[in-house]
């Protein structure tokens, strides 16, 4: 229940963080290329790999875990005697290679690098088999229910702490609803819809995540629970074999669904990266008979292979949890920048593409499309992401859960729209037209008190618009309360104890803390924000961002110590892999070093120069006197000159000495033979 709170509100964030993007659906990291730039892109992306990642691989050990399970562990002690164990890479001492998993990692990964495209026909089907077999699991299981396991002393035996740690352990149950933020383009009604979708799959999960925990906990007592395929073996604790192969069906169903929901974007999103630069660009190549990023699927789920080998589920959860959370978190922190900042902040800390920044992308677009790409067939659009240069077919910008390369759709990703990675100024309407329901709700319930209240508090008014200034200084806010918030988490968890014993400067800074936190809030708060309105939007800001911040924090530092440190080499070899590679190679790094070279073909000629020296920035097309010169030719170094009507103005004497020395092309002109004599 605590977890579904804190997904309802990044959900809303997300919500608003996709439709920012106007004509586009996709991942958290194509918003964050556009919106707030390429590292904080990157390092969201990296961490969607690592999601993605462990989920495929935590997909593959729970399906090996079920069928060892209804196999009575045979295989697992087949493994053990045969092979060995792998003391501290999993739980407990027996800890095995895990070579089913494997197998069903790999299969799966050939399964999705052949072009299989996900049916949604399928995925109804099995969704179907699931509520089914939850109807019967709480029917069936109520039959065996004793109150007694929850009596004094079994009910929360691990205390709040216990609970707010499986908490943060669970938060990857309730992954997805970030698939329903990304329609807010296509949302008929998005300003409810779009919540409602999220407020109705999260209360779905909640409904059905805790009365299969009640069931459960009723049935078997905590202590004797099965950690391995806890559903399977409790009817078999009770002699219902036969409910036992009923719930191994729905488990193959789900953890189908939930493996190749895993494996499928995970590519994509390797792709869209390989493409800006960002990672190395033979990852995205694109086979022209499945139209699927071979390599990104080979590579990515021979980790994931090699992950359900070695490490164990519950350290696989961990790590997509810790992750996500940080994901979800950014998210948050951007929604918090991107609503505070001017219309064209271009000095700010979050810097919207410029008209340069698209220009450049049309021209990687272009060159693209005549040299690198695969050929387009007459009257097909190409429109694949804007900074693709990797040889790839061409891509629409599709959601994570969109897995194969589709053909082209120019709707999806345009970057001649104007406003390319800033709010969408044609579909916004201003501030003063439409206003926010819950300020009308206020009004309503305060009465004429309203506007004196914002008077005192400082609150900006309606007309009241953002400046460079003011998103300057939420952007320092929002990146102290981040800092503070992680401190405040920290010790509220690791200090507990001085908490507990009512120490009093452990109180007194936690007040002290808290009093600045809010005190950070309330500065974003009298801030005003920008004016252009969004097809969905984020309500009750700062408040919802901010809890959403505070929340995931918390579950982040709730995690095990060994997930943190995984987590710190996963983002140390990204660190690595952006400041050795990515940062070098970048779509837009690369275009700024070619425009700076092609600046220098242009030379100028005047009389008080000399003709063969450069003078980079000349634009000789502005100069009415050189706009008959051309550049120079690079590949004879010779010097063109086409100005015929100045030939007839030149003396005779000039005229005969032309006349032995005629220029063309391919000889190169001397100092002696071009004619600085003013028109």
């Amino acid at each position: 229940m605590f977890v579904s709170i804190s997904c309802l509100h990044s959900g809303v964030c997300y919500a608003e963080f996709g439709v920012r993007v106007p004509k586009t659906t996709g991942s958290a990291y194509t918003y964050s290329y556009v919106t707030v730039g390429e590292f904080v892109a990157f390092f969201i992306g990296w961490n969607l790999i690592l999601e993605y990642l462990i989920g495929t691989a935590a997909g593959a050990s729970a399906l090996s875990s079920m069928f060892d399970s209804l196999a009575n562990h045979t295989i697992s002690h087949w493994m053990i005697d045969s092979i060995g164990t792998l003391n501290g890479l999993g739980k407990g001492e027996e800890s095995y290679p895990d070579l089913l998993a494997l197998v069903i990692a790999v299969i799966v990964t050939i399964v999705v690098a052949l072009g299989v495209k996900n049916s949604v026909g399928l995925n109804n089907m099995l969704n179907v088999i699931n509520l089914a077999v939850w109807i019967f699991i709480m029917i069936a299981g109520f039959t065996y229910v004793n109150g007694e396991y929850w009596a004094e002393g079994r009910f929360l035996p691990f205390g709040w702490s216990g609970v707010l740690q499986g908490a943060a352990t669970c938060f990857y149950a309730f992954i997805g609803f970030d698939i329903i933020a990304t329609t807010g383009e296509e949302a008929k009604s998005p300003n409810t819809s779009i919540p409602y979708a999220i407020t109705a799959s999260l209360v779905t999960c909640l409904v059905a995540y805790v009365s299969v925990s009640i069931i459960l906990t009723l049935m078997v007592p905590y202590n004797d629970i099965d950690t391995e395929s806890p559903l399977m073996e409790m009817f078999a604790a009770h002699g219902f074999y036969t409910a036992k192969f009923i719930v191994a069906i729905g488990s193959v169903a789900g953890l189908t669904v939930s493996l190749l929901g895993s494996l499928f974007p995970m590519p994509r999103v390797i792709y869209a990266m390989a493409g800006d630069g960002l990672l190395f660009r033979f990852l995205g190549h694109v086979s022209s008979y499945t139209e699927t990023p071979v390599v990104a699927c080979i590579v990515s789920g021979f980790l994931a292979a090699l992950l359900s080998l070695l490490v164990s589920l519950r350290d696989l959860i961990e790590m997509m949890s810790i992750g996500t959370l940080l994901a979800y978190t950014l998210v948050s922190v951007c929604v918090l920048l991107l609503r505070y900042q001017p219309e064209s902040d271009i000095d700010g800390f979050v810097k919207f593409l410029s008209e340069e920044h698209t220009k450049k992308k049309e021209g990687i677009l272009a060159d693209c499309e005549k040299e690198v790409c695969s050929p387009v067939s007459e009257g097909e659009d190409f429109a694949g992401p804007p900074t693709n240069t990797c040889g790839a077919k061409n891509l629409p910008s599709l959601g994570d859960n969109e897995m194969l390369i589709g053909k082209s759709d120019k709707s999806t990703y345009n970057i001649n729209h104007p406003n390319y990675g800033t709010v969408d100024m044609t579909s916004g309407i201003e501030a003063d037209e439409s206003e926010n329901i819950y300020l009308i709700k206020l009004k309503k319930l305060i009465g004429p008190r309203y506007y004196t209240m914002r008077i005192h508090l400082g609150l900006p008014g309606k007309m009241d618009r953002p400046t460079a200034a003011t998103g300057q200084t939420v952007t320092t806010c929002v990146l102290l309360l981040f800092v503070l918030m992680f401190v405040f988490c920290s010790f509220i968890i690791f200090g507990v104890d001085y908490l507990c014993d009512q120490s009093w400067w452990a109180i007194l800074l936690v007040v002290l803390m808290v009093l600045l936190i809010i005190m950070l809030v309330f500065v974003i708060l009298q801030q005003p924000e920008n004016p252009k309105k969004l097809p969905y939007m984020a309500p009750c800001l700062p408040f919802v961002p901010a809890f959403a911040m505070l929340v995931n924090i918390y579950l982040m530092l709730k995690l095990s110590k060994i997930t943190w440190i995984r987590f710190a080499v996963w983002c140390f070899v990204g660190l690595l892999i952006y400041f050795g590679y990515g940062i070098w190679n970048s779509t837009l790094e690369i275009t700024a070093r070619e425009e700076a070279l092609h600046q220098s073909t242009y030379q100028r000629y005047d009389v008080d120069v000399d003709p063969f020296s450069i003078e980079e920035g000349f634009d000789s097309t502005g100069n009415e006197k050189y706009q008959d010169w051309e550049p120079v030719d690079d590949k004879n170094f010779s010097y063109q000159q086409m100005a015929k009507g100045k030939e007839s103005s030149r003396t005779s004497s000039k005229s005969k000495n032309k006349a032995k020395h005629k220029p063309n092309s391919d000889t190169l002109i001397s100092n002696d033979e071009l004619d600085y004599s003013p028109e």
